[in-house]
């Protein structure tokens, strides 16, 4: 299967833009670079786990973008509480990379699974 065929990736490319495009005239350089990173983080392990060849390596790479759901959720909630995120954004945010999560532990079961 193609990364790109996934609705994991699609979703968490697009979380990753919106994030890019909310924060582009932000002026705290460091929060940006950090949270940009993180949300970016996500569609580019699971891109590069579906592109491993051993299923050991794919779902190591899935649980890499999990725990970048877990780092990006918390930098959301700091960013909502320092005023950088709006609160409805970062709602919404939030209930993406919590979704994302649920995704990327059915398809490691998946991957698990698979003969």
């Amino acid at each position: 299967m193609r990364f790109e065929d996934l609705d994991v990736w699609k979703r968490a490319s697009r979380l990753s833009a919106n994030i890019y495009k909310e924060l582009a005239s932000l002026k705290d350089f460091g929060f940006k670079d950090q949270i940009t990173r993180s949300g970016l983080s996500i569609p580019s392990n699971i891109a590069e786990g579906m592109e491993r060849d051993s299923k050991k390596e794919c779902i190591n790479f899935l649980q890499y973008a999990k725990g970048s759901c877990g780092e990006l959720r918390t930098q959301i909630y700091i960013g909502v509480d320092i005023g950088y995120i709006p609160d409805e954004i970062g709602k919404q945010w939030i209930n993406e990379t919590r979704e994302l999560s649920a995704m990327l532990v059915g398809l490691m079961r998946s991957k698990q699974n698979d003969v």
